[in-house]
């Protein structure tokens, strides 16, 4: 078998904690063809192959401010394949002059924030490029029929659209569990429904239940959380995690909490990756009934849902999932069989392959 060819994963800020991992993921089945992570900020490399835009600096300072302002192109590395798949909205207007100059297939995937939140579309590069991006863009990749329905409120065609959500590696056997909390992990921001998070606990709390709560990630609000942690008892901040450490989080979590909302800013969920990662680990997860939340979780089957912004419903359901093991055995079992069946990473990712050398086909046939 020929080696896999080279191509281009346009991520502006490279290997961030909140969303190394299930970027990643999005890869794992590729054959035929490699990744080459590209943008002009690394924080971590994602994988073996990670270029910075304009190479070193100080010649390479100046390339990436021309890139970003003036949209001159850089030089990149040699036999790439003639499709360059960007991460987010915004990572697809900043990579249309690399397409342009090189004659590539662009294809975006579209996470959710990129393109709800309201201060993304208020005179910035996106907002210029965008009615750009809906002419030359070939596909755009939505992880949710709710980033999906987005979409086509900003204007994407019917037949650019593909929804195919992010996936987990599943394990071989459905893991053990030994539940002593429940965890929360993810960015501290507004639309993780942080405050209807805090007022659950403070109210599960004042009826007696100590069950620890355990928070992993961090964020602009950690303040509010550091006070709920110092003034009532079994809660923790553990900051960013490794992998190995998160899954062995869910294996002793009574459930994962997914309280989103709609954040003020429009800022809303697609489908948050650990949803995936708790049911690969039949760890029962409480979300909020929206969204990509709601198209991911059958309620009292594979999860819990609860009204957004409901703080009585999210206790009760937290108080329920800790107190009877029996239901929540059963929804962890089930969830880990849907997982492996409609959210199995190496077959998402086999997909999305398929769809990238389609677009490669289309290049090399002229079209």
């Amino acid at each position: 078998m020929a080696d896999p060819q080279p191509f281009l994963v346009y991520r502006d800020r490279i290997g961030a904690k909140s969303e190394a991992a299930f970027l990643r993921r999005q890869y794992i089945g590729f054959t035929r063809l490699r990744p080459i992570w590209t943008g002009r900020t690394i924080v971590q490399p994602i994988g073996p192959d990670s270029h910075r835009l304009g190479g070193p600096a100080p010649l390479g300072t100046l390339r990436r401010m021309l890139f970003r302002h003036a949209g001159i192109v850089p030089p990149l590395p040699p036999g790439l394949a003639p499709v360059l798949h960007a991460q987010f909205a915004r990572g697809g207007a900043l990579a249309l002059p690399l397409v342009r100059a090189h004659g590539m297939k662009l294809a975006i995937t579209l996470h959710g924030g990129d393109v709800s939140k309201q201060k993304n579309w208020r005179n910035t590069l996106l907002a210029r490029r965008w009615p750009d991006l809906l002419r030359e863009t070939s596909r755009f990749i939505c992880v949710s029929r709710a980033v999906a329905d987005i979409a086509r409120e900003r204007g994407v065609p019917e037949d650019k659209l593909t929804v195919l959500p992010i996936g987990v590696e599943i394990p071989d056997k459905a893991p053990q569990r030994r539940p002593e909390t429940h965890l929360f992990i993810g960015r501290f921001v507004e639309k993780k429904g942080i405050a209807v998070l805090i007022q659950a606990i403070r109210r599960l709390r004042a009826e007696g239940d100590r069950t620890p709560v355990v928070f992993i990630g961090d964020g602009p609000l950690r303040q509010p959380l550091e006070a709920l942690a110092n003034e009532v008892p079994g809660v923790t901040l553990a900051g960013w995690l490794s992998q190995d450490q998160i899954a062995d989080r869910l294996s002793g979590a009574f459930s994962l909490l997914v309280p989103s909302v709609i954040a003020s800013d429009g800022d809303a969920e697609g489908l948050p990756s650990v949803i995936p990662e708790a049911m690969a680990r039949t760890c029962p997860v409480i979300g909020s009934d929206q969204g990509g939340i709601a198209e991911a979780l059958r309620h009292n089957v594979t999860g819990v849902l609860v009204p957004p912004g409901d703080a009585a419903a999210l206790a009760g359901a937290m108080r329920r999932l800790s107190s009877d093991w029996v239901l929540n055995n059963t929804i962890g079992a089930a969830a880990y069989a849907d997982a492996a069946a409609r959210l199995n990473a190496r077959l998402q990712s086999e997909e999305l392959e398929a769809l990238l050398l389609s677009l490669i086909e289309e290049t090399q046939a002229g079209r």
